[in-house]
């Protein structure tokens, strides 16, 4: 049962790494006059937070980085050297190319020189509107997003920096399914894949001198895992419901990182043993109402 346990495992994890491997989506542009706030967050310097709600970014605006934001200011690269002023504005792959060269740097140095590649934060950057190119701006505003399956940005609160990097998702966050793909967070009422029922430190298994391969890490993951489910579920009994605990390891760049947290989840594998099947609902435990002892009343008798 153990060695059937890790063997699943593995398995998912080759699922959720094909999944996040997808190219991000890149990125907005703005075209704002000067004293418009979107002018003054598209130039913002770095530790800034942004934000914005429309997907063209014409309301991208300046917030706390304690607030909920989408992006956060590294740093800004001039990449006038490459593409002089008769050059045309490259095409979107080779703006993606563009950016992991000019803009990794920057914000390994940002995070103090450690990025996690298969961590929760990605390289983004905002480019120059083909009219803001054409006026001659070659700056490249590199920063930091946190990006689902799909490559839809996640709302996070507070700086990357001093952050676990680690690839996490809070307990009852549920993923959805797509074309046998891990997808992003969805209501647990809806199918999903996955329902995380807990997140476990490895750093309480391994100590930080060296890295534990990650059939090593399977190995405690089994009982460690397993715990986070009993709590998370009440004890319910997985397999009756046809459902598989699965959870996540760290690869080593990972760890060189400083990453140390991994998620515990929940899952079905369809018929054929190939492939997940759709889950709906949560395996939760039912928060229980509070029982509540009338005061006992004592009269007080005179004599």
């Amino acid at each position: 049962m153990r060695t059937r346990l890790v063997m699943i495992g593995a398995f998912v994890g080759a699922l959720v790494v094909l999944a996040t491997s997808v190219a991000f989506s890149w990125p907005v542009g703005v075209q704002a006059e000067p004293v418009d706030e979107a002018a003054l967050a598209f130039n913002s310097p770095p530790g800034t937070c942004l934000a914005w709600a429309n997907p063209t970014g014409a309301d991208i605006h300046r917030v706390d980085c304690k607030q909920p934001h989408v992006f956060e200011m590294s740093g800004v690269v001039d990449i006038s050297a490459d593409y002089p002023g008769d050059a045309p504005s490259p095409p979107i792959d080779q703006w993606q190319k563009i950016k992991a060269d000019k803009c990794t740097p920057s914000v390994t140095a940002y995070l103090g020189g450690k990025l996690d590649p298969y961590g929760k934060f990605t390289v983004d950057a905002l480019k120059p509107t083909d009219a803001q190119w054409r006026d001659g701006d070659r700056k490249l505003r590199c920063g930091i997003q946190r990006a689902a399956p799909s490559g839809s940005r996640l709302a996070t609160r507070g700086s990357a920096t001093g952050q676990d990097q680690s690839n996490v998702y809070d307990p009852g966050t549920c993923l959805a399914l797509v074309d046998n793909t891990i997808g992003d967070p969805v209501q647990c009422v809806n199918g999903h894949a996955y329902e995380i029922v807990g997140n476990v430190d490895l750093s309480e298994a391994f100590d930080g001198s060296s890295y534990p391969d990650e059939k090593k890490q399977a190995s405690k993951l089994i009982d460690l895992c397993g715990k986070a489910s009993k709590s998370y579920t009440g004890g319910l009994d997985l397999s009756k419901r046809k459902l598989t605990l699965y959870w996540d390891t760290l690869k080593k760049e990972s760890w060189a990182a400083g990453s140390r947290r991994v998620d515990c989840k929940v899952g079905a594998v369809s018929s054929d043993g190939k492939s997940l099947r759709s889950v709906v609902g949560s395996v939760r435990k039912a928060p229980t109402t509070p029982t509540t002892t009338p005061p006992t009343t004592t009269t007080k008798r005179g004599g």
